[in-house]
Formats: C-alpha cells, sequence, structure tokens
C-alpha cells in the first residue's frame, strides 16, 4: 500500500470514528441507519462503564445523569488509548466544572472511609 492509500485510509477511518464516537456525518457508502444504531450502542455501553466506575456521580446527578452523560460524550469523545477510569474522572471533572455536581469533599488522610 502506498503512502496515498495510507492517508485516504486514515482518513476515512479517522471520518467513521467521528461518526460513531463525535455525532459526526455517516461517510459516503456508509448506511446512516446502522451507524445511528451503533453509534447509540458504544455511547450506552461508555454510559454504563462510567455509572459503574463512579456511582456517586450517578447518585449526585440522579435523573439528569443520562442527558447531561450524552451531551458531554458527544462533545468529548474518548481519546485513543485514555482508560475508562480517566474518561469517568473527565465526565466527573466537566460536571462540576458546569455547576451541575458539588466539587468532591476532601478527606483527611486520618479519616477511615465509611
Amino acid at each position: 500500500m502506498t503512502q496515498p492509500q495510507r492517508d485516504r485510509l486514515a482518513a476515512a477511518q479517522a471520518e467513521l470514528l467521528h461518526a460513531l464516537l463525535g455525532n459526526g456525518e455517516p461517510p459516503a457508502g456508509f448506511d446512516p441507519e446502522r451507524l445511528r444504531v451503533e453509534a447509540r450502542s458504544l455511547l450506552n455501553k461508555r454510559r454504563g462503564i462510567v455509572a459503574m466506575l463512579r456511582p456517586d456521580v450517578v447518585d449526585g446527578l440522579g435523573d439528569r445523569f443520562r442527558p447531561l452523560f450524552e451531551g458531554y460524550a458527544r462533545a468529548h469523545p474518548r481519546r485513543a488509548g485514555s482508560r475508562a477510569r480517566e474518561d469517568a474522572a473527565a465526565f466527573a471533572e466537566w460536571a462540576v466544572a458546569q455547576g451541575e455536581l458539588a466539587p468532591p469533599k476532601k478527606r483527611r488522610w486520618w479519616r477511615r472511609a465509611t
């Protein structure tokens, strides 16, 4: 494969990922409905993982968790190589910065977790 072919393939893959993870337009040749279904599935999976890792955030946001996370996820696709815990922490930090979630209380080193 030549470099121009690799470049075109990389651009097509980036366009597909943007459609799946960042709410971008479907690339030419792809069924928009199937991409929409797959994008929804990936979003649900990501939201479920964040909920599992950060139940405190889910509790703090209550019914607002789902719509807030969906808006966040569309605007902030996961970075390549990032871990799920980093993603969950980034969402929590974003929610605090947006004023949607109270900042975490600082824990003193001598206090036992309850």
